[in-house]
Formats: structure tokens, sequence, C-alpha cells
């Protein structure tokens, strides 16, 4: 059984070599939205490549809480795991399979049918509006897919072990290129079949996954008596999951509220932003498996009651943080035109300026990125969901106001500049918080 306790060792090393496999697991799950858009932008055109990033905003409301709510969800299962309680190790797996299920059922009822509202309210453009809900229907339908790979991903993480889920995913990430080539070139599909080759590629990922988590992790073989849970039990998974699920949401509504003014702009401004956009979520997923990292790191040590320790990890994350920005910076300098590049079969200047333009501001930011992600999931690792809501919040208005009030001044300079200013409040929130709620926790233990 590859599980492995975090609550020993050095953290530096320990956290880097979780992160890696995650990181590279959000890539390749990155890699289905990327390729889709590439596929699309070149074989079927610029206005198709537009369609998928108009309704990616929505796309990312549904999937960042799906993966933050089982997240929080599992984080009872690291901190048991943590604790040596393996009987509650298997009761917190029933509770999460549960309310994962709910999860499912009630976002698929919302989102599904009402894809073309939500993308008429966002004053999408006409030209792109239904070339774009059709992609949205057959993305929304496959959600249980999305809930249940994630639950699962994040429960064997919850155990230590961050390179089961990625095998799988790569192989899956395969399948997806292949699905893309064969629906959209050989079935002429058009950008339904991009959709389709999605859902059924993160199909494949949970099944592998569930199927080969159940036969190697004995912990995780459920009992008949290990549904039985007291609503009590129940309450502490959605304690800490459905807060963390709102507050990404909270989040992904201000990169909506982003989307809502940049439609204004028309589809060339849309599809610039939309191939920038790809790319930055490429470079940003080593910032979230770092925060996931974290997240478990903090669960497992705050079950075995080792605060000093999980102070430790948080100056491991910040210097990995500040490291990694760097990097980013000098790879965004050298490389941003050549995979700007990439979205077009034939080179659309004003696309690659307003993309390089983007990417341009908001590499200087990403150290911010880093911060917030180190801090929100130790403070969610720990139980405390509402602070990071609360910063979530505020990241919110951040977000909006820049949206509107720069974009209307500066225009397309002006959305660029409302992520990196969400980044700057929500780092400094979650910050503050972090230092109150470590102190308390020092204080919990000397009494």
């Amino acid at each position: 059984m590859a599980i492995k306790e975090l609550t020993e060792g050095n953290p530096y090393k320990l956290i880097l070599l979780f992160m890696l496999p995650i990181f590279i697991g959000n890539a390749f799950q990155q890699m289905y939205m990327l390729v889709d858009s590439l596929i699309v932008g070149r074989i079927i055109g610029l206005n198709a490549l537009a369609a998928v990033g108009a309704a990616a905003p929505l796309i990312f409301l549904i999937i960042s809480f799906v993966f933050s709510s089982t997240q929080g969800f599992t984080i009872i299962t690291a901190q048991k795991f943590g604790a040596g309680e393996y009987d509650l190790v298997k009761k917190s797996f029933a509770a999460s399979i549960i309310l994962s299920s709910l999860v499912a059922l009630v976002l698929t009822l919302i989102a599904t049918p009402f894809s073309y509202i939500w993308l008429d309210l966002l004053r999408t453009p006409h030209d792109i509006i239904n070339s774009s809900a059709s992609y949205l229907v057959i993305m929304f339908a496959g959600i249980f897919a999305t809930v249940f790979y994630n639950l699962a991903s994040n429960i064997i993480r919850a155990l230590g072990d961050s390179k089961t889920p990625l095998y799988f995913l790569i192989l899956s990430s395969f399948i997806n290129v292949f699905m893309d080539l064969l629906f959209i070139i050989k079935f002429n599909m058009g950008i339904k079949g991009a959709a389709y080759a999605t859902v059924v590629s993160q199909m494949l990922s949970t099944i592998l996954c569930i199927g080969y988590m159940y036969a190697k992790f004995p912990v995780l073989r459920l009992r008949k008596q290990d549904w039985n849970l007291s609503k009590e039990f129940l309450y502490e998974h959605l304690r800490v999951g459905i807060p963390m699920g709102f507050q990404m949401s909270v989040m992904t509504i201000g990169i909506i509220a982003v989307q809502y003014v940049l439609n204004t702009l028309g589809s060339t401004a849309v599809a610039s932003f939309t191939a920038a956009t790809r790319i930055d979520m490429m470079f940003s997923q080593v910032f979230v498996a770092l925060g996931a990292t974290m997240a478990v790191f903090a669960a497992q040590n705050f079950g075995a009651n080792q605060i000093n320790r999980i102070k430790q990890g948080v100056r491991a994350g910040v210097t990995i943080t500040i490291s990694l920005s760097l990097v980013i910076i000098l790879l965004i300098t050298m490389f941003s035109k050549y995979m700007i590049l990439w979205f077009m079969s034939e080179i659309n200047q004003e696309v690659v300026t307003l993309a390089q333009q983007y990417l341009y501001i908001i590499m200087f930011f990403y150290i911010f990125f880093g911060f917030l992600m180190v801090f929100r999931n130790v403070l969610q690792g720990t139980g405390n969901a509402m602070g990071p809501l609360f910063s979530s919040i505020c990241e919110l208005f951040a977000r909006i106001f820049c949206a509107i009030v720069l974009g209307n001044y500066f225009g397309y300079v002006g959305i660029c500049v409302a992520t990196p200013a969400a980044w700057i409040i929500g780092s400094i929130i979650l910050y503050i918080l972090f230092s109150i709620n470590l102190k308390k926790q020092i204080c919990n233990i000397s009494n």
C-alpha cells in the first residue's frame, strides 16, 4: 500500500517530492482544456477558440467547486490518518462518497439545463454563443466523472500517495488527444467533438483510479459498518468541504465578471485572452499543486499535534514559491510568443500582441498567487475553512472592481490587472489569518 506519512522527515524534501506528481497530474488535467483549445483553434478556427474560451469560466466554476469541496472532505480523512485512527479513515471515505454524490447531482441539475442562459447573461458575442452553449452542455453533463475522479485522487493524496492518480491521468490525457482528433477530424463533429473527448477521457480516468484504489489500498475497502455515519461526523466533513467549495466558487465568480467585461470587446479580444489564460493556467498549476501538498502536510501534522512542524512546512512552501516565480518569469519572457502561436493555424498579430500583454503583466505577480496557495491550504488543512472563504470574498470584490472600473477606463489592459490585484489582496489577508490561527493552535497545545 503506497501510503506515506508526512509527519516525519525533511519538510522541504517531502513537500517537493509530494507536489511534483500533483503538478504533473494537474498539468495533464489542464491538457484536456489546452488540447481542446489547440485543436479547435488550429483546425476549426479562431471563432471556435473564442467559443471554448467563453465557456471556460463557467466550466472552471464547476470544476473549482468540485475539486475544493472534495479536497475539503478528504482533509478530515488526512487528519484521521495522521492521528492513526484507521477505522475513522474508512468512515471518512464513506462520508466523502455520500456527500460527493449529492454535490454531483445538485451541480448537474443546476448547470446543464441553463447553459445558454448563463452564456447570454455573460453577454457572450452572438457569433459564438450557440457553439459555446453546445460545448458547455456536454461538459456539464459529465460532472459526475469530474466529481468522482477528484474525490478518488484527493482521498489517495490524503494518505500520502500523490503518484497513483497521476498515472491514470497521463493515460487518459493521451486518450483525450486521440479522441479529439478522431471526433473533430475523422467524424467532423466540430466543437462538440472536443467536449465529448474530454468527458469520455475523464470517465475512463475515474474508473481506472477508483478500481486501482479499491484493489491496492486495504484501508479504503469499506465494510457495511463503515456506512453507519452519525450526523455529527457528516457535518464535520461538510463544515470543511462546502466552505472550501464556495471559496473557490467565489474566486471563479470574479473570473466570470472579468469574462463579462471582456466579452464586450469582441471575439478577437476573447480569443487573445483565451490563449493567454490557457498558458497562464499551465504555469499556475505548479502553485495549485504546492497548495494541495500544503493542505495534506498541514492536515496530517495537525492530526498528530505537530504545530511547529507546520511552521517549518510553511517556510519551505514560501521558499519554493519564490524560486518557482523567478523560473516562470524567465520562461514567459523567452517563450510566450511561441506558446501563443500554438493556438493558430495562421498568424494573427493582434491576437499575439494582446495575449503577450496579459502574460507580461501577470508573470510578476505569480509570487503572490503562490503565497495565497500556501497560506490558504495550510489554514484549510488545520480545519479553518471560514478564514479562506472570507479572503476569497475580498478577492472577488477586488477582481470585480478592477475588471469593471479599470476595464472601462483602460480596456483590455485594465482587465489584465484584475487577477493580480485579487492575488495581492488575498495573500495579505491570508497571511494575517494564518498568523492569528497559528498563535491560537500553539496556545491550545500549551494548555
